[in-house]
């Protein structure tokens, strides 16, 4: 048997197994994830949200799912056919790879690469793409403008969010995500980079088109946006990738400043529960406060969203960088 796993059929199959193994959960994920904000939000406004479909509305996301399925995919007559339909499989297949390099537990991950940080960066960024072309492809003016909003929006705070990552680079000394969870073994990275940690947070907010910076589907100027020409699975797949997208950045932020698979107290019960487990846990309480966000804060004016990646978080970040790696220089943390 050992030595069937180590031919390139054994070693693929492998990969595969552990592919499915990674995103069958976080495609149930994604589904329930629609249901849990829609619960979160109905407890917030006091009413009592998705009840009727399976216990306390448990089978909600797969009756959605059949209702997308059903309805007819309507192409308009003057889009370009063949971009307008790869534009959200290019949305969703984007968000689903990138979960190829985060590690759940201690040497769990289907690519375990040293330069996994580049790796997403590559990917985040050819995520504005699939909303360009979507734009684009609809011969729409109200998708147009949403995808032009959209594509200056995460250009925009992508060059804080890379600040932040070079920072906490910096204080391991290693683009490898496992080792940058290994260096948070004693210390996670929100105590000492509190600050990164705000302007990372609310910068993944504004990059997944989250409230309150969901500026690109503003129903009330562009009609939702760079999708108001999509229907039935089109339109569920930009659906499924921008939470995609928010579980994706969730795990990041867990593997970044909240200790990944680390429990908070090393010490018993705490070490009992499996390092996924916590890994999970520490998404949904990510998770939560994106649903929360949404449901307390109202939507940003363009130009205020701007500014505040621009005027605020963009130099606060080029600072801290700089204050951090002179701290590490100067107390003999950082390589010289």
């Amino acid at each position: 048997m050992d030595g069937f796993l180590s031919t390139p059929v054994g070693i693929l199959a492998i990969t595969v197994a552990q592919t499915l193994a990674l995103l069958v959960p976080v495609l149930i994920a994604v589904a329930y994830l629609t249901l849990a904000e829609r619960k979160v939000l109905a407890a917030m406004q006091m009413r009592k949200g998705p009840n009727v479909v399976g216990p306390f509305g448990l089978l909600q996301p797969f009756a959605d799912a059949g209702k997308m399925l059903m309805k007819e995919t309507i192409i308009p007559s003057g889009s370009s056919r063949l971009l307008f339909i790869m534009a959200p499989m290019l949305t969703f297949l984007l968000a689903m790879i990138a979960w190829a390099v985060i590690p759940v537990q201690d040497g769990w991950a289907i690519a375990d690469i040293n330069v996994g940080i580049l790796y997403l960066f590559a990917i985040s960024s050819l995520g504005v793409y699939g909303i360009i072309i979507a734009g684009w492809a609809s011969n729409s003016k109200y998708a147009f403008l949403g995808a032009l909003r959209s594509a200056a929006q995460m250009v925009s705070y992508e060059v804080s969010m890379g600040f932040v990552i070079v920072t906490v680079i910096l204080c391991v000394g290693s683009q490898n995500l496992s080792d940058i969870v290994r260096a948070q073994e004693n210390v996670w990275f929100f105590i000492p980079l509190f600050p990164m940690f705000i302007i990372f947070f609310v910068s993944t907010l504004a990059e997944t088109n989250r409230a309150p910076f969901d500026l690109p589907e503003g129903e009330s100027e562009l009609v939702a946006g760079f999708f108001v020409e999509y229907s039935s699975m089109s339109f569920a797949l930009f659906f499924l990738g921008e939470y995609a997208n928010m579980i994706l950045m969730s795990a990041l932020t867990t593997i970044l400043f909240l200790g990944g698979w680390h429990p908070p107290i090393h010490a018993e019960p705490f070490t009992w529960i499996p390092g996924f487990v916590w890994f999970a846990l520490k998404i949904c309480l990510c998770l939560f406060v994106f649903i929360w966000v949404r449901a307390t804060f109202p939507r940003y004016r363009y130009d205020q969203l701007m500014r505040l990646g621009w005027k605020v978080f963009l130099p606060f970040s080029l600072l801290w960088l700089v204050i951090t790696a002179a701290v590490l220089k100067l107390t003999g943390w950082l390589p010289a």
